[in-house]
């Protein structure tokens, strides 16, 4: 019997949270194209043979003034300093240099190479890209090529996992998926199709909270409230006649269904709390804590 914690570690936009629901086989985690969409860690537990994998999804590797953004990355270091083992994910069309700054970072922790995104090459190129990272070999456990879209790689990359992970019980009920409560799974899936609905800065200073949920058997009723910086995110958030919040719910109701089974009553609004990703009170308020 095995058991311990992998961090997922890569730059924003990596594919942190799109790997995670793969190698999970369920969404749970945010993904969006937009870069620093993961804010906090989340753990997904994944059984594979006589293994508990307890993967930690973070937020990009990334250095920004704001509070906000200072906390993404104290998430990324405390994850990596914590785990057992960790997964440097490298999409092959990136140059080596974000793996030689984690180095840096990492010093001497246990980890491997994932190389994600292999479809968008060939092998030509895959090859030369798996040479560049040769000259670091004494460094890495293993490197492991995955394509989340192809389904390339998912057996390899877990028999890896589970071949460096410490002898240990299981840390939780291995019928479990996640640990995170269903208050922060549907957050997260809001925010989700805020990314997906609005552009530009909007959807990173704002933020979701839930007020309240009431659950049955085949009905979840969710009341959420979205914040934003200013006044005029609150207009683009709503649109014109209340259309884009539409859209913001529609989206968010589908992936909160198709998550927990269920038919799913949605509630949002929208305030203004001016300041708040630079207000540590604020971001402690929402759930930041430092």
């Amino acid at each position: 019997m095995k058991a311990g914690f992998v961090a997922l570690i890569g730059r924003p936009n990596a594919g942190k949270s799109t790997l995670l629901n793969w190698l999970l086989g369920e969404k749970i985690a945010m993904v969006s194209h937009k870069a620093q969409a993961t804010r906090k860690r989340l753990n997904a537990i994944v059984m594979h043979g006589d293994a508990q994998i307890v993967f930690v999804d973070t937020p990009g590797l990334h250095e920004k003034e704001r509070l906000l953004n200072k906390f993404m990355l104290q998430e990324a270091i405390k994850a990596l300093s914590d785990a057992d083992l960790t997964l440097f994910l490298a999409p092959v069309t990136d140059d080596i240099k974000y793996y030689e700054k984690f180095l840096e970072l990492a010093k001497n922790r246990p980890h491997i190479v994932v190389l994600t995104k292999i479809d968008l090459v060939n092998n030509a190129k895959l090859l030369a890209k798996i040479k560049e990272y040769q000259k670091y070999q004494d460094r890495f456990l293993e490197l492991v090529p995955v394509s989340v879209k192809k389904n390339i790689g998912k057996k390899e990359l877990l028999d890896t996992i589970a071949k460096y992970l410490p002898e240990h019980p299981y840390y939780y009920d291995p019928e479990l998926l996640t640990t995170e409560n269903i208050r922060d799974i549907y957050k997260e899936l809001i925010r989700e199709a805020i990314f997906d609905n609005v552009s530009d800065e909007i959807p990173y200073e704002s933020d979701v909270i839930i007020e309240k949920i009431e659950e049955s058997s085949t009905l979840d009723k969710v009341y959420a409230m979205i914040i934003v910086e200013k006044p005029s995110q609150k207009g683009i958030i709503i649109g014109k006649k209340g259309q884009t919040l539409k859209r913001i719910g529609k989206e968010a109701r589908r992936l909160m269904e198709e998550f927990s089974q269920k038919k799913i009553y949605l509630e949002l609004f929208v305030v203004v709390k001016k300041g708040w990703t630079k207000n540590k009170k604020e971001l402690e308020n929402i759930g930041y804590l430092f």
